[in-house]
């Protein structure tokens, strides 16, 4: 049960009315991709486009965009910074590394509250101590932590209103993503797919952190309701036990919900992206392994299953499949896109799960050849896939392949953007392939729960990340923009004719949306690895980003990683508006 502070602030969700001009409601989250004023979910709108009707700032006038305020994270606690700002009530509320959050006034980046999150010391986060964001809802601001808690703090003060363990940090599980609200729920899923843990989706109530429904994502598992009282009452197995995963392997599973997830109104779906099975050795697992590497369309006030897309069934390559589902109009219809780590884009009807399209958004591919369009599934080229440990000498080590694109992904975290304006999305590629080999593997709770080694190398010369314009309909790549270090962070565009993103060399840029023409860029002292917002604050235009240098490439990029080792730590956010005449 949450920490209930005042009865004011556990009222069911249903019953949170706007006479409080501060507080979030789900007609407000609903609309946010429209509303200029304020920024209330992670993605600018439930549904993930990244993209802002505002065009004070455009192809014109970007040339004169200066910074109005930074505010640094401070400590000593800099690493990775993925986060996304949300803008509300004249406040920005931030997190930062090592499960931080803060609020800042907009007018001024003065700070206005700070919560530090107390971690304990055996937390193991695979991908560095990051945090993508929170969400808002009432007068609420939730966050998730890297000992995979959920904390609810009062907007104003920053004080705790409630906080619920969703699982135990030692058996390796986290939380990395910003929570999502659908239909007055607080939805969040899991990280730690690589300690065999076992990915999920909950609903909770998130005035009080009570759980409503659980619904894990490998198959197999049950799926549970809470009553009042807390108690599980049992919801229907995810699947069918032992379908599509061999004997006791799916208990320890993976399919980790590291990203978050999307709603989308019209569907009135939610859509979540699950990680890698456990272990990498697929030799272990026969079976395309359901429901990992896919795409988990959810009915959110129920916790069913409405329909799954595996993206790469049996996966060998650590192609996790949690990257965001972005939903938008095409052809009179509500589709999905998807730019999954394995390097193809999916096209996927919202409402049933149906392939519409899937082609190559990056230069090379070595474990299939295409998506086969009537089936939905992939045809392999079975040499990328690494060989049987147990066929290899003394029964130690399989053959090793070459693959591409390399375990980090064609892409990973950094989120994308699609215009409705120029019909495109804007994907942060990266081009680098891997050695990989498969080794014996047992599970052990905390433990990692890998059964391969690997060594990422760069494809190419002059270039690692590439930011592309994809015209989803045909496949087609508009323009793209080679970038040395690889992207990590997040794009967003506005009806300005702009794309907004930032490179680990620390330049958060704006080019012409149409065109990739580089029309303006700023240096904020450290790499950028998350995504820009903006909004509208009377007459004025804004536009912010959070720099901070970490992540994942620098722990496990390999020669990769070694190619970017001159990159410097930070952990500010930055924000910018057009200079006065």
């Amino acid at each position: 049960m949450g920490i209930l502070v005042s009865l004011s602030l556990v009222a069911p969700a249903s019953l949170v009315h706007a006479a409080d001009a501060g507080n979030v409601t789900t007609a407000m989250l609903d609309s946010t991709a429209k509303n200029p004023a304020s920024v209330l979910s992670f993605g600018m709108g439930t549904q993930g486009q990244r993209y802002s009707p505002l065009t004070q700032i455009n192809d014109k006038t970007v040339a004169k965009l200066v910074p109005a305020w930074s505010f640094s994270f401070g400590g000593e606690k800099q690493r990775g910074q993925e986060s996304q700002p949300l803008i509300h009530n004249g406040k920005m509320f931030v997190t930062a590394s090592y499960s931080r959050i803060f609020a800042v006034d907009l007018k001024t980046g003065a700070k206005l509250w700070k919560y530090e999150h107390r971690l304990p010391d055996g937390i193991m986060p695979c991908c560095d101590v990051v945090n993508r964001g929170a969400a808002l809802y009432g007068n609420l601001v939730i966050f998730g932590t890297l000992d995979a808690y959920l904390v609810a703090l009062d907007q104003n003060t920053g004080k705790i209103v409630w906080k619920e363990k969703v699982d135990d940090y030692a058996a390796g599980y986290s939380m990395t993503a910003a929570p999502l609200i659908a239909e007055g729920l607080l939805l969040t899923g899991v990280s730690g797919g690589e300690f065999g843990i076992v990915g999920r989706v909950e609903a909770r109530n998130p005035m009080t952190g009570d759980l409503v429904w659980s619904r894990p994502t490998v198959e197999g598992h049950m799926g549970h309701r809470y009553d009042k009282d807390g108690k599980a009452i049992d919801n229907g197995v995810s699947g069918t036990v032992n379908k599509t995963w061999p004997g006791d392997l799916w208990k320890t599973g993976g399919a980790s919900t590291w990203m978050g997830g999307t709603y989308d109104p019209q569907t009135r779906l939610a859509y979540f992206g699950t990680g890698n099975p456990a272990p990498w050795n697929s030799h272990l697992r026969p079976g395309d392994n359901l429901y990992s590497s896919s795409t988990v369309a959810l009915d959110v006030k129920t916790g069913q299953i409405k329909w799954a897309y595996q993206n790469t069934p049996n996966d060998a390559w650590d192609f996790d499949g949690a990257n965001e589902f972005v939903t938008f109009d095409m052809d009179g219809k509500r589709y999905g896109g998807k730019a999954d780590r394995n390097g193809f884009f999916y096209v996927i009807d919202a409402s049933t799960g149906k392939l519409q399209n899937a082609f190559p958004f990056v230069k090379k591919i070595t474990w299939a050849s295409s998506i086969d369009l009537k089936t939905g599934r992939p045809n392999y080229i079975a040499a990328g896939r690494p060989g049987d440990p147990t066929k290899g000498e003394e029964g130690k080590k399989g053959t090793t392949v070459f693959a591409a694109p390399a375990f980090l992904g064609a892409k990973n975290q950094m989120p994308m953007a699609y215009s409705p304006q120029t019909k495109l999305f804007y994907v942060p590629a990266n081009e680098w392939g891997m050695d990989i080999w498969n080794e014996p593997i047992s599970y052990k709770k905390g433990g990692a729960f890998l059964g391969a080694g690997f060594t990422i190398k760069p494809l190419f010369d002059d270039y690692i990340g590439a930011m592309r314009a994809v015209d989803p309909k045909t496949g087609k790549i508009v323009w793209e923009i080679k970038n040395n270090a690889p992207l990590w962070g997040g794009v967003m565009s506005t009806a300005g004719n702009l794309v907004f993103y930032g490179t680990p060399e620390g330049f958060l840029k704006a080019v012409d949306a149409k065109t990739g023409k580089e029309l303006w860029k700023f240096q904020t002292g450290s790499g950028v690895v998350a995504p820009p917002v903006t909004w509208q604050d009377g007459d004025t235009q804004y536009v912010a980003v959070v720099s901070g240098w970490g992540g994942a490439v620098p722990l496990w990029g390999g020669e990769v990683a070694k190619k970017v080792n001159f990159l410097e730590q930070g952990g500010s956010v930055w924000v910018f508006k057009l200079a006065s005449k």
